[in-house]
């Protein structure tokens, strides 16, 4: 049985918290002499107790010294906060390339009691078993962690060839699972604007089994096209990047989620709604969307994102509730979590201090899993079958001509589309250039920082290799980066300088079943890797931290200056979001949604 169905539910353990609270029974955990911040009431109240049994809080009062019995946990708050557990409302595991298992560990320290995860890119490699097992994985943890449904893969029909498709059936027998809370972000928005059937019926699932729909609009056209989403049913949304964009959420009933993720920093321009336009908090939320382990394991997960905000200029009373009870209310849950009140899980984090958050002690159920900094519970791990680990199917050996781009006959030069990034965003930028033809083969031009793409099939064995040109990575010399974390249906990304590099880094990624690896002059110099799905390591967040490190060190070894290069590089097939991208299916014109040429 898992932790999370081995706690009882509030009915279960109503009359054992009705005795403790009245005194006629002691209690499992009483944490005395703190400062109880509510956010409910955005108080904060001196001179605390918290009664805990049945891993839920039983009562809040000045002295519960009455609940103390000779099996009782009496914890001294010494006049700290006593706040609730922290909660992420939108955030994919896979980014971390860690298990959910490896996750947690690396999480909890930090205060994150509940999570709401959207396991879109294992469900693009294994379909609705991959999402299962993440699903699985997920209830055996010590804290919280709540599965959104995938509902887009793939993410842009036409445009890709994922390994899986889901499907509304899909959809609603997940909605059936105990730790499925909704649908996963509704990337797919011009399907929901043009009123798609398969689209609405994945919704509509959600809906009528009275669960939240996560949303996805990425577009900065506020106009028409957002009306029409909001009124096919998404429910929130975590892409804006301004002021507008919140204030345009919340104003159509959505809820505004503000991110802050390794790469993403739209908190600081979405905030000012709130703490310069005075507009209600209660429909503002944040989120880390995508946090790299380097982030997790050096940075922090939500108490990042949540010291972030109060240094943004947000009073910390609402910076908590934008990432405790805010949340909650949104997926249904307020009276389950998101604050210290009668019956709701007891997860609390002792700090000496609301605006910078030290994490001193976090509490989850009751039971003390963390402590300065040392996680102090086992995250039990899935026994995740050798079809999760055996996902990169390439079909042949790569070699150097896989990779070479053919002009068109008699052709010197070509004028030829370039895949444009921009640092620290995800959109890229359409842009042109002008290349020489050597013996029929169109080069890439190292001076002008116009290196080649190829995208590689690897789902099916089919030996595809799309290819095409990018720039903005500042790659020079001969070297090669490839990863099989290649959102959204996450196939295989090869940037390069020299193709027969590009082929040893692809064939060396179907040899280790997935991951990252970099090649510079002839040899690899460093790699990742993620045996499961291609996406995720079942070591822990510091080794694969350092090797991700290490990684960084390598890009930069080849060129690259630029910040959060790797995330850029994974996001280069992401056909939903635009300007231009690369998909197995050829050059995506990601503005119009529909394929385009290569050469002009």
């Amino acid at each position: 049985m898992s932790i999370t169905n081995s706690l009882k539910s509030w009915p279960k353990a109503a009359p054992r918290l009705i005795a403790v609270a009245a005194g006629r029974e002691t209690a499992d955990v009483v944490i005395r002499n703190g400062k109880w911040v509510n956010v409910h009431t955005r108080e904060v109240l001196e001179g605390m107790d918290i009664a805990i049994a049945e891993g839920r809080f039983a009562a809040i009062a000045p002295d519960l010294s009455a609940s103390i019995g000779p099996a009782t946990e009496v914890i001294d708050a010494a006049g700290r906060y006593m706040v609730p557990g922290l909660c992420d409302a939108h955030m994919h595991i896979e980014s971390g390339m860690l298990t959910p298992a490896e996750f947690a560990a690396a999480v909890i320290p930090h205060g994150t009691t509940s999570m709401f995860t959207d396991p879109h890119e294992i469900a693009n490699v294994l379909g609705l078993e991959g999402v299962r097992m993440m699903h699985d994985e997920a209830l055996m943890q010590p804290v919280n962690i709540f599965t959104q449904m995938p509902s887009c893969a793939p993410s842009a029909p036409g445009l890709e060839t994922t390994g899986y498709e889901i499907s509304p059936e899909d959809v609603a027998k997940a909605m059936t699972w105990p730790g499925i809370i909704g649908l996963g972000e509704m990337m797919n928005f011009p399907g929901v604007v043009a009123g798609d059937p398969k689209m609405l019926a994945e919704i509509a699932a959600t809906q009528e089994a009275h669960k939240t729909v996560g949303g996805h609009y990425a577009s900065p056209d506020i106009g028409a096209p957002f009306r029409a989403y909001a009124a096919g049913g998404p429910a929130d949304d975590h892409e804006g990047t301004c002021e507008a964009d919140a204030i345009a959420r919340v104003r159509m009933g959505m809820r505004s989620m503000m991110r802050l993720g390794s790469a993403w920093y739209d908190v600081e321009s979405q905030i000012t709604a709130v703490t310069e336009k005075g507009l209600d908090p209660r429909n503002f939320i944040l989120c880390t969307d995508d946090c790299h382990s380097g982030t997790l394991v050096h940075d922090g997960h939500m108490n990042r994102v949540y010291r972030h905000a109060v240094a943004c200029g947000c009073d910390p009373l609402i910076a908590l509730q934008m990432c405790t009870l805010n949340t909650a209310t949104h997926f249904g849950l307020e009276r389950e979590l998101g604050s210290i009140t009668p019956g709701r899980r007891a997860d609390v984090i002792l700090t000496s201090d609301l605006s910078t958050l030290p994490i001193e002690q976090v509490i989850a159920r009751g039971v003390t899993v963390a402590k300065d900094g040392t996680l102090l519970v086992e995250c039990p791990h899935y026994d995740w079958p050798e079809a999760a680990r055996n996902t990169v199917h390439l079909g042949k050996v790569l070699a150097a001509q896989d990779f070479e781009i053919a002009a068109p006959e008699g052709a010197n030069s070509v004028i030829a589309k370039v895949i444009g990034v921009v640092e620290n965003q995800a959109p890229t930028k359409a842009l042109t250039a002008d290349l020489r033809v050597e013996d029929g083969i169109v080069q890439p031009d190292q001076p002008n920082d116009v290196a080649q793409i190829a995208l590689v099939e690897r789902h099916r064995g089919t030996g595809g290799v799309t290819n095409g040109f990018v720039s903005g990575f500042g790659y020079a010399g001969r070297m090669a980066m490839g990863s099989t974390v290649a959102h959204d249906s996450h196939h295989m990304i090869v940037v390069g300088t020299d193709r027969e590099m590009m082929a040893a880094c692809a064939n060396r990624l179907g040899e280790m079943g997935g991951g990252v690896s970099v090649w510079k002059d002839g040899a690899e110099i460093a790699s990742v890797p993620l045996p499961i799905a291609g996406l995720m390591s079942d070591a822990p967040a510091v080794k694969v931290a350092a090797k991700a490190a290490r990684m960084v060190e390598a890009m930069a070894e080849c060129g690259c200056t630029l910040n959060n290069a790797y995330m850029q590089h994974s996001l280069l097939a992401l056909v939903v979001i635009p300007e231009i991208r690369i998909s197995d299916l050829g050059l995506v014109d990601v503005t119009k949604f529909e394929m385009t040429d290569l050469f002009e």
